[in-house]
């Protein structure tokens, strides 16, 4: 017989920066605790719990406090990591190993959490802050109750300043893949099943930061392996009659229609030929003579025959975006990531486009200066471990992006890393006039290549391809809604922190918020040189917040 003790039980508050391992006790740290927030933003907060028990237990969630109302509650799930690292780690990593990491944000069930025998979990705590919400200090309680009796619980003190926290200048996309969405969801592409699952999709996506959309005006050619394909997803219905190439933009006005709906406010079409050095046409599936038929894709070269079919469709959808007043506020990729050696054959693809999208901007990730230099892109998204050279030629107004290849110093979002990393973003792209920022993977639910669908519940690496959280920052829940993560919600706080910094500077002035940023470091910050601890993001946050109060109000 085993004797039975007496269970104990323990609660740990802790900033949204920590993640907490179920093997691991988590460090409270008091001066991470002080939260404020302005009007018009979601802060966060964790509540970190165990007990020591035989097997596990099921107890409900209480929150007591007068923003009750203005509460989310969710439990960190812990998720499946196969590959942490790309093998080279700098030292600001957690962990570098195969594990269980903490990532998926769920809502809590019937008001019941599981707690763990000598496992740590947390609880994710969401508040909405309002105009609605008076100024001034509130107290959250978290209490965690067995049979009605609370067992452990914690308060949480925020503070509510008065000031509205202004609309996000920055242009910021992550890549929609609306095939992975028909894919998981089994779905038809485009059917109304689709149609509703995208909907929801979008408009989390606007909620956390996001307002700029990758249309597929054909299927995008995007990590795909050559000789491959990834699902159909065209909005444009293409007909060949007698040689000749008709256009239906009825889908694709649905798609602009529903981004407006859901607050989207710049589109970003699609790439015009293929990844990796533009040598080849995307995928177009068209009717010909009345018999559906894959007309381009590996099999044509980017300039041909495929060449004629753009000068027949481009002028035709730059009228489309004219006619429904998005043109000015629409860009277009010519291909994904080409290198130097591939210099020679994106120029070929862009000049074969004549002076088709005189008047819009073209924009591509790339690494190479040289491609800016031939005056072959209009506006380049250099890696932030790639922009300084970009930078020291005196380019402004700069776009950016970060995904698996900047991975050493660099801000990224990796479930490895720590969460600070990836909230420092803001600060960044504040200091060096960021004006958009790119990423590739909001859903990809492939593996790498697109090889195979994946179940990203249960592979988070695209196949032990690339380190987990890079591929996707929602996942796909069960109810046909994305389910968020600890590296979307801690993104979210990026951008708001920037929108409080923009807020700062229109009050007082750049030099003044630069000395805040930047008056207790041993030196000025870059891309690759910054505060590595949670407690300065807080404190900078709520110093900001403070001098906002004092000169806003």
């Amino acid at each position: 017989m085993f004797e039975q003790k007496k269970i104990t039980y323990k609660m740990k508050l802790l900033s949204s920066l920590a993640k907490v391992f179920q093997d691991e006790e988590p460090v409270y740290q008091m001066e991470c605790q002080t939260l404020s927030a302005l009007w018009g933003e979601t802060v966060s907060f964790q509540a970190a719990y165990t007990g020591d028990f035989f097997m596990r237990e099921r107890l409900d969630v209480e929150v007591v406090s007068p923003l009750k109302d203005y509460i989310r509650v969710r439990t960190v799930e812990q998720v499946p990591v196969g590959r942490a690292t790309n093998g080279i780690v700098d030292d600001n990593y957690l962990r570098t190993e195969p594990g269980l990491y903490p990532d998926l944000l769920r809502d809590v069930k019937e008001g019941k959490v599981i707690v763990c025998s000598n496992q740590w979990r947390s609880l994710w705590i969401d508040i909405e802050v309002t105009k609605d919400i008076a100024p001034g200090n509130y107290e959250i309680e978290l209490r965690l109750k067995k049979e009605g009796d609370v067992v452990t619980s914690a308060k949480q003190r925020l503070t509510v300043i008065g000031v509205e926290l202004p609309k996000q200048k920055i242009m910021h996309t992550e890549w929609m893949h609306a095939d992975c969405l028909a894919d998981y969801y089994h779905v038809d592409v485009f059917s109304e099943e689709h149609w509703k699952i995208l909907e929801n999709y979008f408009k989390e996506y606007v909620k956390r930061g996001c307002n700029m959309m990758l249309t597929p005006l054909f299927t995008s050619p995007l990590d795909t392996a050559v000789g491959l394909e990834r699902t159909t997803t065209q909005l444009i219905k293409v007909e060949v009659v007698k040689g000749e190439y008709r256009f239906d933009f009825s889908k694709l006005k649905r798609w602009i229609d529903l981004c407006k709906k859901c607050g989207i406010e710049y589109y970003e079409m699609s790439h015009l030929f293929s990844q990796w050095g533009a040598k080849y046409a995307p995928k177009v599936v068209a009717e010909v003579d009345g018999k559906e038929e894959k007309i381009f894709g590996w099999h044509t070269p980017a300039v041909g025959e495929y060449t004629r079919f753009l000068k027949a469709f481009l002028p035709q959808l730059i009228e489309k975006l004219k006619e429904w007043n998005i043109d000015q506020v629409t860009y277009f990729h010519i291909s994904d990531e080409p290198r130097e050696e591939h210099l020679e054959s994106y120029r070929a693809a862009k000049e074969s486009l004549g002076n088709m999208l005189d008047g819009f901007h073209t924009f591509d990730a790339l690494s190479s200066y040289e491609f800016y230099r031939h005056g072959l892109i209009d506006k380049p998204i250099p890696g932030n471990n790639e922009i300084e050279e970009f930078l020291e030629h005196g380019l402004t107004d700069m776009w950016t992006y970060y995904c698996t290849g900047q991975f050493y110093e660099v801000s990224n979002r990796f479930m490895s890393m720590p969460s600070a990393r990836n909230r420092i973003y803001g600060v960044q792209l504040y200091k060096y006039k960021i004006i958009g920022i790119l990423h590739w993977g909001y859903n990809f639910y492939n593996s790498q290549f697109s090889i195979e669908h994946i179940n990203p519940y249960e592979v988070t690496d695209a196949g032990n391809a690339f380190p987990s959280g890079d591929p996707f920052l929602v996942y796909p829940g069960a109810d046909r809604n994305p389910e968020e993560s600890i590296r979307m919600m801690v993104h979210y706080e990026a951008l708001t922190d920037l929108r409080a910094l923009e807020l700062l500077e229109s009050l007082t002035s750049r030099e003044h918020v630069m000395e805040l940023i930047e008056g207790e470091l041993a030196e000025p910050l870059t891309f690759k040189r910054y505060p590595k601890s949670d407690m300065y993001l807080i404190m900078l946050r709520n110093r900001v917040n403070k001098e906002i109060q004092k000169f806003g109000i």
